[in-house]
């Protein structure tokens, strides 16, 4: 996840021709929102297929690969997908909270002893 959010701060930064330490909150709180939602479009198809195997009957199927067969022949490409509502709905918000606080922190404890 933070190499998205690196991702995303160097491309913020490039949009605004500023630097890092020049970002405002706001634009700390989109890289992180950004940060998370593009980390969900990776994370959920394999999060589906894991959610699937767990939760199978005993013997239902042989591994990952076999649910993924059957999840594609059975319902189609966008069932890896399915969930992904709500969990976009919390990723934006979630990480941007939890980078605008890493980014303030980092702020702080600089501030705190510069030369470490």
């Amino acid at each position: 996840m933070e190499g998205i959010f690196n991702w995303m701060v160097l491309y913020t930064t490039s949009v605004c021709i500023c630097s890092r330490t020049d970002l405002s909150p706001l634009r700390t709180l989109f890289a992180g929102g950004m940060a998370g939602i593009f980390n969900w479009m990776v994370a959920i198809p394999p999060d589906v297929l894991k959610s699937r195997f767990q939760t199978a009957p005993p013997g239902k199927y042989t591994g990952v690969r076999h649910v993924f067969r059957e999840l594609i022949r059975e319902e189609g490409i966008l069932a890896l997908y399915k969930g992904a509502t709500p969990v976009m709905i919390r990723a934006f918000p979630a990480n941007a909270a939890c980078f605008l606080g890493y980014e303030m922190a980092m702020k702080f404890l600089n501030w705190l002893a510069p030369n470490l």
